[in-house]
């Protein structure tokens, strides 16, 4: 069977899409498919998926890495997503012939490569997380760039300070994570941001979500991290945060997933809104026809 892998690297640029465009590229190689490429600029923030054989997408993610790293001026940077450096997160995720373990590997090497090759700290979170109080990417994120450059946290790997402009990079390797945004009708961030604390899994909210509240375009925002859709897909996240909303006299504009998802995750929506208890995979027609 091939290995494949696949990773999203995120990086703090979403205004100008000429630098948006040379991280992108710089990703492209032999090997490897990239593709999905999402940025805002109220975030200020961008990411893109990569999928391949596990070596060649180290290369791609490393590539783009270093571009970012020369693009990316974090002491000027303001955008409204955390964030701790210029590539913000890499995570890997296994999607064929690999498992998690294999991921955890991956990660550990491409921090060594990028701490030893840019002098960028790195910090490794979720399974591959050396230390428990890393395992949750928004504690390391705490504080954000400005933070670290106050104090800074001993990385997994390179230098005990932060890197003048790129500050610092977390990777690590996770099971599969859908990005799921909620746009909700109205200018009061306040709101969102209650709304987004009670669904919050770590409030006692729904399993597998994490969740903030943003100003984006004039409107606000439910931005949610779905960590298990097994546990919380995003159509139920969706009805959640609708309820939510109903009672603060507030309507949904509109939803977006940002990035790609897998089709289980589809599969999961029919059969949770639908009732479709015994929809599965099989039935769709593309799914055959390219097995």
């Amino acid at each position: 069977m091939q290995k494949i892998v696949e990773c999203v690297p995120n990086f703090s640029e979403g205004k100008d899409l000429a630098k948006i465009k040379k991280i992108f590229q710089a990703a492209g190689g032999v090997g490897s498919k990239t593709f999905g490429l999402e940025y805002n600029s109220d975030h200020n923030r961008m990411l893109f998926t990569i999928v391949g054989e596990p070596e060649h997408v180290l290369d791609s993610a490393f590539a783009s890495i270093k571009i970012a790293t020369k693009l990316i001026d974090m002491s000027k940077h303001v955008g409204q997503h955390p964030r701790i450096g210029a590539t913000d997160v890499v995570p890997f995720v296994p999607v064929a012939g690999v498992s998690l373990r294999d991921c955890v590997l991956l990660s550990n090497k491409l921090a060594k490569k990028v701490a030893e090759e840019l002098k960028i700290p790195v910090y490794l979170y979720e399974a591959a997380a050396k230390k428990p109080e890393n395992k949750n990417l928004a504690d390391i994120r705490k504080g954000e760039y400005e933070g670290l450059k106050i104090k800074m946290r001993k990385p997994d790997y390179g230098p005990a300070k932060i890197h003048p402009t790129a500050g610092a990079v977390v990777i690590g390797a996770r099971k599969h994570l859908i990005a799921f945004n909620v746009n909700l009708d109205t200018p009061d961030v306040e709101i969102a941001k209650k709304i987004a604390g009670i669904i919050r899994e770590k409030n006692g909210g729904l399993p597998g979500v994490k969740a903030l509240g943003f100003k984006v375009d004039g409107l606000v925002q439910v931005s949610m991290n779905l960590v298990d859709f097994e546990k919380t897909n995003f159509d139920e996240a969706f009805r959640e945060v609708e309820k939510l909303a109903d009672k603060m006299n507030v309507k949904i504009k509109s939803s977006e997933i940002y990035g790609m998802v897998p089709l289980e995750t589809l599969i999961r929506a029919i059969k949770t809104t639908f009732k479709a208890k015994e929809f599965n995979s099989g039935q769709v027609l593309e799914k055959r026809i390219y097995e």
